[in-house]
């Protein structure tokens, strides 16, 4: 059985990020950004696929957590000679990246046991390794790593596997050593290590300084903080694209074929990133993020896409890796989407709501924002009558779908908006027309006329979990009695005995895949705002409290649950489903104190 998920430990460092289970196997980094191959890709397949596995020879793991607000992984270990403290972390950079592992012996002495098996993309090609007077060099193509620490030099290749090195160091109580794995282009001259107490500091200020002033209340400001932090962790500081989640791959149905690379940058996603930093008086640093999209989506507004690399890169092909055996078995293995080429009607309302709120809050419109705006709503007007694929992004068919077309109106309602509130230039009229004449479209086309609540499409009688969005764009109220209606279908048709959610019936074939998915905590949180702002408070209450139980150890939450399994579940760790879980602390505690007046 693959680790499970709970049991990774995310590192980051706003460029890359790697994950380490709980028994110490780094088996995920991608060097030098997010997006780039794996290093390590044990995740995806074996050992031999690329991983690092450092411990205490005889010991067992007695605690870990991160080191206060930032991403540095404290381990605890014992065995029968002693006790051991490892740190683990990729400290923030500038060119380089560095991954350190720091081990000190607490008590008695510990022996130090690492196997690392170097490979390189995508666990496909073994790296040429030589010894160097400071370290071991290894280089593939454009990859060049150097590791260094004790005896390095001096490891062992482990059977007849190439590149692949083991060694052991004995530490009395206060020593310690480190072993740091450095990036760099090959073709030029490897960086310095760090000095590893001073890097350990570094990091710790890095993260404490980025969550200076954040305004937390509430019941889980902890859990909420970290989502917070999980957020920043996914950005790169450089460009200010937010990646869905840092891996590729892990599947929506463990054993199945929806394996998807998530290392890219939604529009959607960074729209609700956001309004999320506005929730938390971040206003400032949500222009980070605002500036990325901006960048991203200036050109042409007809070669709009849903999604970007990192930097705003916009060939983002898919493709499958045969030699990996995935995750749980769960093939294809995918890196790159194919779901960049798709339409969805519903980005562009996302954009607009996010940068109405950032409007609403002070943040004003320079010439460029406004025109993007304007023209990304000509954008949605030359695509009026388009069908989409939604916006879970289904292979099958494409439809009119009720969300996306809500969406759209929220678009032209915020155009209307930040003319008639803020001032700014713009066809106010027009933008009125369009938007009143897809508000009578949806209410005679997507609400079922037999139970009254809103449809998937407009062409079937399905509900879908995406509808639970409607009220926040401002369409209709969450008590509205269509609204009501609805949820009462959703929790009926999607709903499972543990409360959660199924984004859609796949049994339909609506989507064209093959197979099922676990429930989509996103889309349970989205119940829980709905429960708060409805009137039905304790029921959100109770839901938010198991939703939060779900989370690893660590405060980290995967795309989905497998309530048979007790297991997270897609892409780890998922922005969101954080993004969702601090919408939903908020919009619990602003019930709270609604009711408290």
């Amino acid at each position: 059985m693959s680790t499970l998920l709970e049991d990774y430990a995310l590192l980051a460092d706003m460029r890359t990020s790697a994950l380490v289970s709980r028994d110490g196997s780094l088996d995920w980094l991608c060097l030098p950004r997010m997006d780039s191959p794996a290093v390590f890709c044990a995740l995806l397949g074996t050992e031999e696929n690329g991983s690092w596995k450092l411990g205490i020879v005889d010991g067992h793991v007695v605690e870990r957590c991160y080191r206060g607000d930032s991403f540095i992984l404290e381990t605890l270990w014992e065995s029968p000679t002693g006790r051991a403290r490892v740190l683990d972390l990729l400290p923030p950079r500038t060119r380089e990246a560095d991954l350190i592992r720091l081990v000190e012996c607490l008590e008695g002495e510990v022996v130090v046991d690492h196997d690392l098996r170097l490979r390189v993309d995508y666990g496909r090609v073994v790296p040429w390794v030589r010894p160097t007077g400071a370290g071991l060099m290894v280089v593939a193509g454009p990859t060049g790593l150097l590791l260094s620490g004790p005896d390095v030099d001096g490891c062992h290749p482990d059977g007849d596997m190439p590149a692949c090195l083991t060694g052991r160091t004995r530490l009395a109580a206060g020593e310690r050593q480190d072993w740091q794995l450095l990036w760099f282009p090959s073709h030029e001259a490897p960086p310095a290590p760090a000095e590893p107490l001073a890097a350990v500091a570094e990091t710790e200020k890095f993260w404490s300084e980025l969550t200076d002033g954040l305004k937390i209340e509430g019941r889980w400001p902890g859990v909420v903080r970290r989502s917070l932090q999980v957020l920043r962790a996914l950005t790169n500081a450089e460009t200010g694209g937010i990646v869905a989640a840092p891996t590729a791959s892990l599947p929506e149905d463990f054993g199945g074929v929806r394996n998807w690379d998530y290392r890219y940058t939604w529009l959607r996603d960074a729209s609700f990133t956001i309004e999320v930093l506005i929730e938390y008086g971040h206003t400032e640093k949500a222009t980070l993020w605002r500036n990325w999209l901006l960048r991203a989506v200036a050109g042409d507004v007809t070669q709009l896409q849903i999604m970007y690399g990192i930097g705003g890169e916009r060939e983002l092909p898919e493709s499958e890796l045969d030699h990996l055996a995935g995750y749980e078995n769960s093939r294809p293995v995918r890196i790159g989407n194919g779901a960049v080429d798709q339409y969805q009607a519903d980005v562009v309302g996302e954009v607009m709501l996010a940068l109405g709120k950032l409007r609403d809050n002070g943040q004003a419109e320079d010439s460029w924002s406004w025109r993007l705006q304007k023209e990304l709503l000509r954008y949605c007007e030359e695509n009026f009558d388009r069908m989409d694929h939604g916006i879970w992004e289904m292979r099958g068919e494409e439809h009119m779908f009720t969300h996306g077309r809500i969406m759209m109106w929220a678009a032209f309602d915020q155009g209307v908006h930040a003319i008639t509130t803020h001032g700014l230039e713009g066809p106010l009229d027009h933008w009125r027309a369009l938007r009143e004449k897809l508000r009578a479209e949806i209410e005679e086309h997507g609400i079922d006329p037999e139970s009254g609540a809103f449809t998937q499409t407009y062409d079937n009688t399905e509900v879908d979990a995406s509808l639970l969005q409607i009220p926040h764009t401002g369409f209709c109220t969450y008590d509205d009695p269509r609204m009501l209606r609805t949820v009462a279908r959703i929790e009926t048709e999607l709903g499972d005995e543990n409360g959660l959610l199924h984004r859609y019936r796949t049994a339909t074939g609506i989507d064209g895949l093959e197979g099922d998915e676990y429930p989509f905590l996103i889309c349970v949180f989205w119940l829980v705002e709905q429960y708060a702002f409805s009137g039905r408070l304790d029921d959100a209450i109770t839901l938010m409290d198991r939703l939060v139980g779900y989370a690893s150890d660590l405060g980290l939450l995967a795309e989905e649950y497998d309530p048979s399994t007790q297991r997270l579940a897609g892409n780890y760790p998922q922005a969101f489903s954080h993004l969702a879980l601090v919408r939903a602390a908020a919009a619990i505690t602003a019930a709270e104190a609604a009711r408290d007046d």
